[in-house]
């Protein structure tokens, strides 16, 4: 028997104070049985980071040609592109040309940093691809703020943010790779 998914509720609230950003956004997230807790908290943040309201979930580990986010266009064209994880070269040179804009936010402070040592000179000579790392504290702070109903609140500036739930919170300090 199939193990079925998850389901995670969160009413999230952005305010980008960089971007003048300002979103309130119920959603809905499926976590597959193979997904983590870090990485289902990596998506939101990755969401909250580039709040916009045409900026959707994808089918993510269920589709292996989608990201886990994108923000299309109204003639379908994918402006954005958000790949959690380290993609390997045929993922990235894909995502650069059917994406205006690719974002990779990596994770796992053993396998990230040899996974852009080996792939940093491919990276940069796309042009569109930014690479952002978030370490495994950061990611064990996320963790240990789920529940199966969450109320977030992002606040954003100066490149940092700051992600409260209730009495919980963590600070989310992204350290980008490229830009």
């Amino acid at each position: 028997m199939a193990l079925k998914a998850t389901i995670y509720k969160a009413q999230f609230n952005v305010a980008d104070l960089d971007r003048h950003v300002y979103i309130d956004k119920q959603h809905t997230l499926a976590c597959h049985p193979s997904e983590t807790l870090q990485r289902l908290m990596l998506r939101l943040v990755a969401w909250g980071f580039n709040a916009d309201e045409d900026l959707q979930y994808t089918k993510g580990l269920c589709e292996a040609d989608e990201p886990a986010l994108w923000k299309k266009s109204l003639t379908d064209d994918i402006e954005l592109w958000i790949d959690l994880g380290l993609p390997d070269e045929k993922r990235l040179k894909k995502a650069a040309h059917k994406s205006d804009k690719v974002i990779i936010v990596a994770y796992g402070d053993n396998a990230a940093p040899v996974w852009w040592k080996q792939h940093q000179a491919k990276i940069s000579q796309y042009g569109n691809i930014s690479v952002v790392f978030f370490n495994d504290e950061t990611l064990a702070e996320l963790e240990s703020m789920v529940e199966r109903s969450m109320n977030l609140q992002l606040t954003i500036e100066a490149d940092q943010g700051w992600l409260m739930l209730g009495d919980k919170s963590c600070t989310l300090i992204p350290e980008w790779w490229l830009r």
